[in-house]
């Protein structure tokens, strides 16, 4: 509510008020543009120096030797055999056939009417290969040497199930499964002469397989409770390149240098007897280069997209209208970036072969962007696939001398950092002269109160004055009253 000079009847209060305000306007408009304009400019500068992080980011993939080390390997029949290849690996193609897989041991031990009744006790010795094991059971069933054999051969790949036959003739079976593949790696079952009961009984050794003839052996119709072998252990056998080999397990490692083959399946005995062989070929990785190329174009590209925003000018409305400018249009960070960053990239290097990225069907659009033509990229791929790692990677490569010019924009204490520092301090200081604006309009305020209730008091006392004196002259002898 207005307060109103009780001397004056003057509104005091928004007097003061009116030229209080008109005091601050000025300062505080000045302050709210350079706080917005500030801002503005701090924000796109984020924008500027994300997206250059960001094409920074996409120069560490083309600048890794690695990349250009990398090899492919793929195989003409991968559900039979599956390869994979390390930078070690020559270029060249094999022919592989897979005679058979490597196996594990598997045997069913003799059959029990019953998997919980006793059997007796005594020392079970479990070989496999060259790996024994020891179990000690008393008055154990096949259920407890089960269990036993569990929790002592978990270290050494060894399990047992039980398997029981529903129609009884076969019984209740103790299986005991290997995960160590390769020839010589069978499970047999000795037991301890001291042994109780009908232990012995669990004793197994299985029949010599040949590498003819690794089959199971057939359910004795004349005693199927008879142990028997289900799976003997093998060696796999392949020919790469008609070199006829074996291995332990289905991993083959050491056949070619770098190469690692994986045996899924054997080759049918049509395949086999036909010598039909499975091919597999190991090359350069070019796809993934050229993946990386592609991706430095779109990263690049993105990048002009963001400073473009940044720095252009679009005109809105009439001819006579202020066209509306982007926050950093004519920054000179930005077009001291862009110059360095372009020359980098036009200038070429010394030797011959790949000597600019035109040479591997990268050029510059119209609109400053770059295009990729597939076609001239392929065939430098495939003809000079050294060239192009020498080109982009290493001390003297392009994706170096291109991030050294990114790096002073983006590192700490950089050169965008550093400028986004003093506009943050810029901010700090609108602040501080908003706080000194403030409390000198405040003592502007009580200033101008003091002296307009000042006034108000002087007119208040002139008034009662005046009425005072006009009250006495009218008193005075002779004075004629008005009606």
């Amino acid at each position: 509510m207005a307060i109103t000079g009780i001397g004056s009847g003057l509104d005091i209060s928004g007097i003061v008020s009116a030229l209080v305000n008109a005091e601050g306007a000025p300062k505080t408009a000045q302050l709210d543009r350079l706080e917005s304009t500030t801002t503005t400019k701090v924000s796109a500068l984020g924008q500027f120096r994300s997206a250059l992080s960001t094409f920074k980011s996409a120069l560490s993939s083309l600048n890794d030797t690695s990349l250009y080390e990398k090899r492919t390997a793929t195989s003409s029949a991968s559900g039979t055999v599956s390869v994979s290849a390390t930078s070690s690996a020559a270029a060249g193609s094999y022919k592989v056939q897979v005679f058979n897989l490597a196996q594990t041991s598997k045997v069913a031990l003799a059959g029990f009417d019953t998997a919980t009744d006793a059997i007796g006790s005594g020392t079970l010795t479990i070989d496999i290969g060259d790996d024994v094991l020891e179990v000690d059971v008393t008055d154990a069933s096949l259920s407890d040497i089960r269990d036993a054999i569990n929790a002592a051969g978990q270290s050494k790949g060894l399990s047992a199930t039980i398997v029981t036959d529903p129609n009884g003739e076969g019984g209740s079976r103790l299986v005991l499964s290997s995960d160590k593949s390769g020839t010589g790696n069978d499970i047999s079952v000795s037991v301890s002469s001291d042994a109780t009961g009908d232990l012995a009984d669990l004793a197994y050794t299985p029949p010599s397989g040949t590498d003819a003839d690794f089959q199971p052996t057939a359910v004795d119709e004349n005693n199927p409770r008879a142990a028997r072998v289900i799976s003997y252990s093998r060696d796999a056998n392949l020919a790469i390149d008609g070199i006829n080999m074996s291995s332990a397990s289905n991993t083959v490692e050491d056949a070619v240098a770098g190469v690692s083959l994986t045996l899924n399946a054997a080759q049918s005995a049509d395949a086999i007897s036909n010598a039909e062989s499975i091919t597999l070929k190991v090359s350069a990785d070019r796809d993934g280069v050229k993946k990386s190329i592609n991706s430095f174009v779109d990263a690049y590209n993105a990048m002009l997209t963001s400073i473009n925003s940044l720095t252009s000018v679009v005109a809105v409305g009439g001819d006579d209208s202020e066209p509306l400018a982007a926050a950093l249009v004519g920054d000179s960070s930005v077009r001291s970036f862009m110059s360095s960053l372009r020359s980098e990239m036009g200038s070429t290097t010394s030797g011959s072969g790949i000597r600019i990225l035109a040479d591997l069907g990268v050029t510059t659009q119209s609109d400053g962007t770059l295009a990729v033509d597939n076609t001239k990229l392929n065939k430098a791929l495939d003809s000079n696939l050294d060239q192009v790692g020498e080109f982009f990677a290493g001390d003297k490569g392009l994706m170096t001398r291109l991030d050294a010019k990114v790096d002073p924009y983006t590192k700490s204490d950089g050169i965008l950092d550093v400028r986004t520092k003093a506009l943050q301090n810029t901010l700090t200081n609108v602040d501080e002269q908003r706080e000194t604006l403030a409390t000198r309009l405040e003592k502007l305020e009580t200033r101008l109160l003091a002296q307009f209730n000042a006034m108000d008091t002087l007119v208040s006392q002139m008034t009662s004055t005046s009425t005072y004196l006009t009250s006495q002259l009218e008193n005075l002898p002779g004075v004629v009253k008005k009606d």
